[in-house]
């Protein structure tokens, strides 16, 4: 039984000698028959990390000020020198002069009413900018003052005023705009503090666009193989190569929960034998079959009454894949590989995913309340996600979509808490 069934509108690139063949991945027996066909192209959506879910809208109390413009540079070197850092401007995603014309419509309101000085200067051609200083916590408001006070053509009480700006920098042109409209004049630097450069997404996403139907349809043949087998659950994961040489497979894997009584043993959820780990661990093993070829050393595998693993070939297209030999046999494990999975991978996976240095990792199914990868709250109070494809605090990171077929079925239900 195959994944797909019918023939949707691909809207993917082809090869224009070869109609129906996908462009840049590599002839295999296994995927063969999926390059000849036109499969629902999807839709990649890029996961958020932990930070943009949950900080992009941070709020701080700024300090602005009002100069003649002529005085405008002393102040900055003023303020540039009450920073122990030397840092002229903390809130860089803030432009830190702006015109009366060029303040959000709000906010010019409230200054222009303040007081007859404001009134003037909104109203006729201002020889006036304001400038903004920075978070409040950084500044003694009483030593601004006196600071400011003493730099040529200021009033002997300086104009200060605290407005709220957003702490962290916009993730897009449109963010960007809404604050600028919202809060202060907002730039913004096509650059993403919170995760991912929104470049390398884009050119991540324009890689792997064209053949993701084809991997994905791989993991779930795989997946139902090893339903119809009894070994596990429909789950399935594929890992490849994109290189010069186009993309190849490396490994595949279905889930193996069940074999060997392993649900029973192990309280029906054991990770090592889930369909991710299983193949990076086939990955693992081909480099080792092609070192000890290598240098003429046998390849001997225990017999065990037990695997706990499981990561042997126990169907068929496990033993076909199993059997190639991997594209590249240089390198660390899984360093800059793809992973294409039926089911968002639990937080042991995740982080197998990201010790073997996976590159690109691929889901079809959400796993809300049991996934590792993905930053969205978790329903019914369930707490946060993780989100371990991108944190600032390990060692590693990568970058995942979520992948949302059009038009095709869906595999046979797994229970939400499922750990995959």
């Amino acid at each position: 039984m195959d994944y797909y069934e019918g023939n949707g509108e691909a809207g993917l690139d082809l090869d224009i000698k070869e109609p129906h063949q996908f462009r840049g991945v590599a002839p295999n027996p296994l995927i063969d028959d999926l390059r000849a066909q036109d499969l629902p192209r999807g839709v990649l959506i890029p996961l958020k990390t932990t930070q943009e879910v949950r900080q992009d809208h941070s709020i701080v109390q700024a300090y602005i000020t009002r100069v003649p413009t002529k005085s405008a540079n002393d102040v900055i070197t003023l303020l540039r020198d009450m920073c122990p850092d030397g840092n002229a401007n903390t809130l860089p995603h803030l432009r830190r002069c702006a015109k009366p014309s060029d303040l959000p419509a709000h906010l010019k309101t409230q200054l222009m009413n303040d007081t007859p000085v404001g009134r003037q200067i909104h109203t006729a051609k201002s020889t006036w900018i304001y400038i903004i200083v920075g978070e409040a916590k950084d500044f003694d408001q009483e030593e601004l003052i006196e600071l400011l006070s003493g730099v040529d053509g200021i009033e002997k009480e300086p104009f200060i005023s605290l407005i709220p700006v957003p702490l962290l920098a916009p993730t897009s042109q449109v963010q960007a705009a809404m604050w600028s409209s919202q809060f202060w004049p907002t730039v913004y630097r096509k650059n993403n503090p919170l995760g991912p450069h929104p470049g390398m997404v884009a050119r991540g996403t324009e890689d792997i666009k064209h053949d993701t139907a084809i991997w994905m349809a791989l993991a779930h043949r795989v997946a139902l193989q090893a339903k119809e087998a009894g070994i596990g659950e429909a789950m399935g994961a594929v890992i490849v190569q994109r290189g010069e040489n186009g993309t190849e497979l490396v490994g595949l894997a279905g889930d193996a929960r069940h074999h060997q009584g392993g649900a029973l043993i192990m309280g029906g959820n054991n990770p090592m034998s889930h369909c991710v780990l299983r193949a990076i661990s086939m990955v693992a093993q081909k480099l080792v079959r092609y070192e000890r070829l290598a240098t003429e050393q046998l390849t001997e595998y225990a017999d065990l009454d037990f695997d706990a693993f499981q990561d042997t070939p126990l169907i068929e297209l496990e033993r076909e894949c199993f059997n190639q030999e991997h594209p590249n046999r240089d390198g660390y494990l899984c360093h800059g590989l793809e992973l294409y999975v039926t089911h968002e991978p639990c937080v042991a996976c995740s982080m197998g995913v990201l010790h073997s240095r996976m590159g690109k990792a691929v889901f079809c199914n959400h796993m809300p309340r049991s996934g590792g990868l993905s930053s969205d709250d978790r329903p019914d109070g369930g707490g946060r996600g993780l989100g371990l494809f991108w944190r600032r605090e390990l060692n590693w990171s990568l970058l995942a979509w979520e992948w949302e077929r059009d038009g095709v079925p869906d595999l046979p239900p797994v229970d939400p808490t499922t750990h995959v």
